[in-house]
């Protein structure tokens, strides 16, 4: 059995793990992230830092390169790896992270369908996401309704299976609106909007405190794959470096797009009937760290 601990953005779900594992002692996280899995987007992504990693083991950070591209089949067999050897040093995982496909995937062992990169080159070819979202819209409705049609990464992937399988992508596995019977016990941090929405705004002033302008800088020198540089905070901080806003005005757009990124986060993980959820007031750790030792400690 294992534990997820899942919700959106900004949630305090980081924190509640570290306090939960330092407690239990024999828990290590596995964060399920599609941006912290980069190497060098620290800021950004908000990743565990050095100490937190040398106190409490952390898996599935700092993988690949942020010039390079990352499938979530590969994420898949990472994923595998990391559980394996977690569970050979006799310990216990805690899955972290709000990447809700990616938490799918390896909860409910998805059967992922293949790749056709001539296909995909060809859909990279058209620069409007919103005609790619339209020609998916035309081919398979149902796989364009529960998704972003600005998150040209998924778009792009849907008509790419879509067009090389000749099967709509909304028809491989049992779909994301299936809910199975799962050995993961997932727990999901709650906070009213529009707390969560001054939490937000707070957290990226700090990630421009702290540096996110100079990360991104040099990161850009380096080159970002298509998906890195789609990441929030990463994209705007790029359009500011090119000169294409003004730094004001990246931030607000970082913070406007981090909130609509949170409520489409809260509504995925709200779908699974399988979430207990953690309503908090105030305070993450003292209100959800306690509930999560427990589930542990409750574990057969």
């Amino acid at each position: 059995m294992r534990v997820a601990l899942v919700g959106s953005t900004g949630s305090g779900k980081s924190s509640v793990a570290m306090a939960a594992a330092r407690e239990l002692g024999d828990v290590e996280v596995v964060s399920i992230d599609s941006m912290q899995v980069y190497r060098h987007m620290n800021i950004g992504t908000a990743k565990a830092s050095d100490e937190e990693r040398a106190e409490v083991d952390h898996h599935l950070l700092d993988i690949v390169d942020p010039c390079d591209e990352f499938t979530v089949a590969e994420f898949r067999d990472r994923y595998a790896s990391a559980i394996g050897e977690i569970a050979e040093r006799g310990h216990q995982a805690l899955l972290v992270g709000g990447t809700g496909l990616y938490h799918r995937v390896v909860i409910d062992d998805f059967d992922l369908p293949g790749e056709w990169p001539n296909i995909r080159d060809e859909l990279e070819k058209e620069p409007d996401t919103a005609t790619l979202y339209d020609r998916l819209l035309t081919l398979d409705p149902k796989a364009a309704d529960k998704m972003d049609p600005g998150n040209r990464r998924r778009v792009i992937r849907a008509l790419e299976v879509t067009i090389g399988s000749g099967h709509p992508f909304s028809t491989f596995g049992p779909g994301v609106d299936f809910y199975p019977e799962s050995e993961v016990v997932q727990l999901g941090l709650r906070w009213p909007r529009p707390v969560l929405a001054a939490r937000i705004e707070e957290r990226v002033h700090q990630m421009i405190d702290s540096g996110l302008i100079a990360e991104v800088g040099a990161l850009a020198e380096g080159g970002l794959s298509r998906t890195a540089a789609q990441a929030i905070g990463y994209k705007e901080t790029l359009e500011h470096l090119n000169g294409d806003l003004g730094q004001d005005e990246a931030i607000e757009k970082i913070i406007t797009r981090t909130r609509q990124f949170a409520v489409r986060q809260e509504r995925w993980f709200r779908r699974d009937p399988r979430v207990r959820w953690i309503d908090i007031e105030d305070d993450p750790v003292a209100e959800a760290a306690p509930v999560v030792v427990n589930t542990f400690n409750a574990l057969p």
